[in-house]
């Protein structure tokens, strides 16, 4: 790995600034949200079809329960494509959620799942396969291409310093499971995964220079999702993550008692906690099980899924091997229909209880 700047580490925010924050906004709870029409992210913010109506009515649906945040993946091609008509999407879509009363936790690069994304149309879902079709950020071409990343320094130059500073955004968040080997579905044929976390240090810590310099008001983070995270166990890339974020997020995928034991290991690190990824019925991680906790802990929680659609997550993960049919026995992700019913009314009312909107 090159040399990192010397006061990189050091810009991150303090203690104090962190637990400022965290208690100015109060309990985060949202989730992964694209809307139902998209299939993946180019889907979602491309001009052809961004759908501010459709957006607004799922946004609503979620609102209704006391969601107050939503992490939602931004992608580098849209900027390449047309960067003042993508800021310009984004402040619609930042429009649309701060009338719902929602703020928002932008993601700016993916390491999951197709690692080849082009601009333009996408290909229709496969059937039964949970999300066939979302895309890395940036591509594997791009990632080993050091002469392209100075288009990837403009993106997060250019989307931070047009909303830096602006209150419908809570938290940066930089990049999604950077070291992902996409083993389960595109895997070694498509990308080395031995090499990916080496070729992806560098250019996130490049990422995280770019993003301070650019100032922001908000909170910068990127969340550690596997392997150890504490003791002599921690994969440099982990270690730097956990380093660099002013706010520690992580993923949990695991039942209660995996997901304490997640939590205690990093609670010493002194920073606020949110949970940007939870909730997978069919190993556990459910919202009886886990939302009560996290909010008895003030953490943050962002579970994956809003409304069933083109990203087909009410599928699990091992549909990659063997398809599911159209509707699966138990959805895996996602709370509402299309039609806005609730998958499980028992969950909406014990999210509304949580939330405190049952009382209103």
């Amino acid at each position: 790995m090159e040399s990192l700047p010397e006061d990189l580490l050091s810009q991150r925010w303090d203690l104090k600034r962190a637990s400022a924050w965290h208690d100015s906004l109060g309990w985060l709870v949202g989730c992964n949200f694209i809307p139902s029409h998209a299939i993946n992210q180019l889907e979602m913010w491309q001009a052809e079809t961004f759908n501010p109506q459709e957006i607004d009515r799922e946004l609503g649906w979620l609102a209704a329960l006391g969601m107050n945040s939503m992490r939602v993946f931004l992608h580098d091609l849209p900027w390449e494509q047309d960067a003042e008509g993508f800021l310009t999407r984004i402040d619609q879509f930042l429009n649309i959620a701060h009338r719902h009363g929602i703020g928002i936790m932008f993601v700016f690069f993916d390491s999951v799942w197709h690692p080849f994304p082009h601009p333009g149309p996408q290909r229709e879902p496969e059937p039964g396969v949970h999300n066939s079709f979302w895309v890395q950020s940036p591509g594997v071409k791009t990632l080993q291409d050091g002469k392209a990343f100075l288009r990837l320094e403009d993106y997060v130059r250019g989307v931070i310093g047009r909303f830096g500073s602006d209150p419908r955004v809570q938290v940066w968040d930089l990049w999604n499971e950077p070291d992902n080997s996409n083993a389960n579905s595109y895997g070694p044929r498509d990308f080395n995964p031995e090499k990916k976390a080496q070729l992806v240090l560098p250019l996130l810590a490049r990422v995280f220079q770019w993003a301070r310099s650019a100032g922001p008001s908000q909170p910068l983070t990127s969340g550690v999702w596997q392997g150890a995270w504490t003791g002599e166990k921690v994969a440099p890339l982990t270690k730097f993550q956990l380093e660099a974020s002013d706010v520690i997020s992580f993923h949990m995928y695991g039942p209660l008692p995996l997901t304490r034991v997640s939590v205690e290991n990093l609670k010493p690190l002194g920073r606020p906690l949110l949970c940007t990824e939870y909730m997978a019925r069919g190993v556990g991680s459910t919202f009886e099980a886990i939302l009560p906790y996290f909010k008895k802990e003030g953490i943050a929680a962002y579970n994956w899924g809003a409304v069933a659609g083109k990203s087909q997550t009410i599928y699990p993960w091992d549909s990659w091997q063997n398809p599911y049919p159209p509707e699966p026995p138990l959805w895996f992700h996602d709370i509402f229909r299309r039609d806005g019913s609730a998958y499980d009314p028992k969950e909406v009312d014990l999210i509304k209880s949580l939330t405190g909107r049952s009382r209103e």
